[in-house]
């Protein structure tokens, strides 16, 4: 808020650099914002899909968790008067990779109830297979 009313403070006294400088950045801080919302959602989503690769099964709430994060994605990364997303497939991509590690980290608490630590767990997965995976979902492929 704060920032807004310095902007109007810098285009009601004709400063339109300083007021232009200010919009750049209020873009780079709501980016940020999506960013860091997007890749929390990639950790659940990331998560039940290790779970489910490694335990070479499903649950009704693995599914329902993974419905939502797939959702809660592509909420997040679309511009809605503008239209298109925030992020890139690439940049997406790139966010899952980002978030691979700690999503296994948590998943090495629920998988075959927290008995192996995250490197026995990652050996039980395909890495490439999982990312390829979460990112055909939320491109909407599967």
């Amino acid at each position: 808020m704060e920032e807004l009313m310095e902007l109007r403070s810098l285009v009601q006294q004709g400063d339109l650099r300083s007021a232009l400088t200010l919009i750049d950045e209020l873009e780079e801080m709501s980016k940020d914002d999506k960013i860091n919302k997007i890749y929390s959602y990639t950790i659940i989503l990331l998560l039940h899909l290790i779970k489910q690769s490694a335990e070479k099964r499903s649950t009704s709430s693995w599914e329902v968790s993974i419905c939502n994060a797939v959702i809660s994605v592509q909420r997040s990364n679309k511009r809605r008067k503008a239209g298109g997303n925030y992020l890139s497939d690439r940049e997406l991509s790139e966010i899952l990779e980002e978030s691979y590690d700690r999503a296994l980290d948590n998943a090495r608490l629920e998988a075959f109830g927290g008995a192996y630590d995250a490197i026995a767990l990652g050996k039980m997965v395909d890495r490439a297979e999982v990312l390829e995976r979460a990112m055909q979902m939320l491109k909407g492929s599967l």
